[in-house]
């Protein structure tokens, strides 16, 4: 399958197949934030706060190559600025890539599970690494939830509809797709299945 001529069915079933979404209950939890230089995230974790749903909220990402800011820092200057207290917020800022917003966050959701808070992972909506970087790093979490939002590139938001549509979406979403599926088969990444409405690793 090439990325240049895809149907509208393959389109669908690449959408279906990266989708990370599965909202939690409106019970207290960590957020795990993954880093990104769009607020979409941070605009999430400061309602979830709000409506008393996120004691601890672990923010993760360190210097943007595109812009040069500190993503887990500017995070935690937005929340701030939103009523989130200082001692709710747990800073990783030194990450370059998926992979490391999960390793370097590791004490952090050690501690969620030793207070006993379970985790919900904030993520772009095809961002499927995020769900096999948590499983293979952190596997002693058996289930997870996750809050999706969806990314703007070149002033056009990308959707589950129009990804395919639209150049930097159709880039980036068949590259997750295609990278995820080689990994797990690779065996670097630990697969994830939907059980119940949250994520649980599979089975070694």
């Amino acid at each position: 399958m090439a990325a240049e001529n895809l149907t509208s069915d393959e389109a669908q079933d690449i959408a279906d197949a990266v989708d990370i979404d599965a909202p939690p209950p409106a019970e207290p939890g960590a957020l795990f934030v993954f880093g990104t230089n769009q607020l979409g995230p941070a605009e999430i974790a400061a309602d979830r706060y709000r409506e008393g749903l996120a004691p601890l909220i672990i923010l993760t990402g360190g210097v943007n190559r595109h812009n040069g800011v500190v993503e887990a820092q500017e995070f935690r200057k937005l929340l701030l600025e939103r009523g989130v207290p200082d001692t709710v917020i747990r800073c990783e800022d030194r990450s370059a890539n998926t992979w490391q917003n999960v390793e370097f966050a590791l004490p952090f959701l050690r501690e969620a599970q030793e207070a006993g808070l379970p985790v919900t992972a904030i993520g772009k909506w095809y961002h499927r690494r995020t769900l096999h970087c948590l499983a293979t790093l952190a596997p002693d979490i058996a289930r997870f939830h996750v809050l999706s939002w969806e990314p703007v590139y070149a002033g056009q938001v990308v959707t589950r509809e129009n990804w395919a549509h639209v150049p930097d979406g159709k880039r980036r979403v068949f590259r997750e797709w295609e990278e995820s599926a080689r990994r797990v088969r690779d065996g670097s990444f630990r697969d994830v299945r939907r059980v119940d409405g949250a994520w649980q690793p599979c089975e070694a």
